[in-house]
């Protein structure tokens, strides 16, 4: 008996240690391209791709490959997802110390760290994290080209197939009976989807938004292609129809949202959003305040995990006593919120400084960032919308000029960084001690912006200022069950 059991327990650990080994060898290949999905990006679309370099998986189950793609580590337990996060975590910072003790390649085995970096701080929530969501529509495995999920395969190889998403551990269910009752609706409509953009079709993507008290956004993307005013209209009447009084009504959305488009790609400026029914915003509620959600809003996507991050972003820009920092900065003086998307960052610190200026390129963001300093009675906070590159240099002069309090700045940018002017105006502002830099992919563009923030004044490239020096890494565990996660860097000077 006991040979039997020592047997069992050796086959247990067997496999569990090859379903590791797959996970890691997946996660390794997400890691090492460039065309990894990131959830935290600033995107109007999340549609997820598989990867051209992974292994064979024609013995898997759809739905297992599909899995393999979204959430690459769902087979490991979550103190094995939190370690694979750490390890990348410490070869990417290790490539920027290498960087920045002379290695020209930035090697990650010759760099070693000279500040320290922290574990993984673990996501509050786990399953089903997931605030916003966007289904794409493609041919599903039985042929049907209405089918509304994500994709597996490849444009490139035309080998694509849309797949249900209804077991993936980081959808909520109301994303799912979104997706669910939109591919209802689309095979009742009697239009065809747009499967190729310019080779006809209508019915496009639906992106789901929700919050903590489940409240539910849809919207709905369509390419007119050559129908008249009148017919577009009927087709939008007929999914107000199913979503309120048909099959649909079992979602109960608080908003319905329709965006029509002949570009694949546009923001409400260029294709304003169309309201079909219900509120115009959601509301969302992050560590005692309370947002307003646009249709085209970023906002972190794990809303749990978000209050990890932003407490974090708040301790390093003001640290207090409480907060081990020691007596050297007070609280007091300005925070430049550099991408500030609905001014969350910002709003949250608010408390710990005399003033929050904020820089967002999205015009819709910063109306949002208003009106969320105003509903939460945020008296000290300021947006100013534009490229940041553009208003920056602007911003700068009027700090230096106004003067008094320590000044500290915070970027929060998308995956492509920031540009080299912002870095620049950031650098060159002597006031500025204290740097911290949020990144979804900071072994990506981001790796520019450290070199460029800590090496040597450069007049060639105007780098005048005194260089910054990394001195504390942060990882925040957004989006479990995938490879991906929000790093915080502290710089100084």
């Amino acid at each position: 008996m006991a040979s039997a059991a020592s047997h069992c327990r050796s086959v247990i650990f067997a496999k569990r240690n090859i379903l590791y080994n797959i996970a890691v060898r997946q996660s390794r290949l997400l890691f090492s391209t460039n065309d990894a999905t990131s959830d935290g990006q600033r995107k109007p679309s999340q549609r997820i791709k598989s990867q051209n370099n992974s292994p064979r998986t024609d013995h898997l189950s759809w739905e297992e490959r599909l899995a393999d793609v979204v959430t690459p580590l769902w087979r490991l337990s979550y103190e094995e997802q939190l370690e694979v996060k750490r390890k990348h975590q410490q070869r990417i910072l290790s490539q920027l110390a290498g960087h920045l003790t002379g290695d020209p390649q930035g090697s990650p085995v010759r760099g070693k760290l000279g500040f320290p970096v922290l574990p993984v701080l673990p996501s509050p929530v786990r399953d089903g994290y997931r605030n916003k969501s966007t289904f794409s529509v493609n041919r599903g495995a039985d042929g049907n080209p209405k089918t509304v999920g994500f994709y597996v395969g490849t444009g490139r190889k035309g080998n694509i197939v849309c797949v249900n998403g209804d077991h993936l551990l980081n959808m909520p269910e109301k994303h799912k009976l979104v997706a669910r009752c939109y591919q209802d609706f689309l095979r009742l409509s009697p239009l065809e989807p747009c499967l190729l953009f310019h080779a006809g079709g209508h019915w496009r993507e639906v992106t789901a938004r929700t919050n903590a008290e489940g409240h539910t956004m849809a919207i709905v993307y369509f390419h007119p292609q050559g129908l008249t005013r009148e017919e577009v209209a009927a087709h939008k009447a007929e999914l107000v129809e199913y979503f309120t009084l048909g099959p649909g009504s079992v979602c109960q959305l608080d908003s319905l949202y329709f965006q029509e488009s002949g570009m694949t790609r546009c923001s409400h400026e260029e294709s304003p959003y169309q309201l079909l029914h219900g509120q115009p915003h959601i509301y969302e509620e992050v560590l005692g305040y309370k947002f307003r959600i646009s249709a085209d809003a970023f906002f972190q996507v794990n809303r749990a995990a978000a209050e990890v991050l932003y407490t974090t972003v708040r301790h390093l820009c003001f640290p207090t006593p409480e907060d081990g920092g020691g007596t050297t900065t007070k609280p007091g003086g300005t925070l430049l919120d550099v991408c500030c998307g609905t001014g969350a960052i910002g709003i949250t610190v608010s408390p710990r400084v005399d003033r929050i200026i904020g820089v967002e390129l999205i015009e819709q963001a910063v109306e949002d960032a208003r009106h969320n300093a105003a509903l939460n009675k945020v008296l000290n906070c300021e947006f100013v919308a534009g490229k940041a590159e553009v208003v920056l240099p602007a911003v700068m002069s009027q700090l230096s000029a106004a003067g008094g309090g320590p000044l500290a700045a915070v970027v929060n940018p998308a995956r492509a960084g920031l540009h080299h002017r912002v870095v620049r105006a950031l650098r060159n502002q002597p006031a500025i001690r204290r740097l911290v830099y949020v990144s979804c992919k900071p072994d990506g563009e981001a790796m520019r912006n450290f070199r460029e923030l800590c090496c040597a004044p450069d007049p060639r490239k105007k780098l005048w200022g005194d260089a910054f020096s990394p001195s504390l890494a942060v990882p925040v565990d957004m989006f479990p069950h995938t490879p991906h996660c929000e790093v915080v860097l502290l710089f100084e000077r």
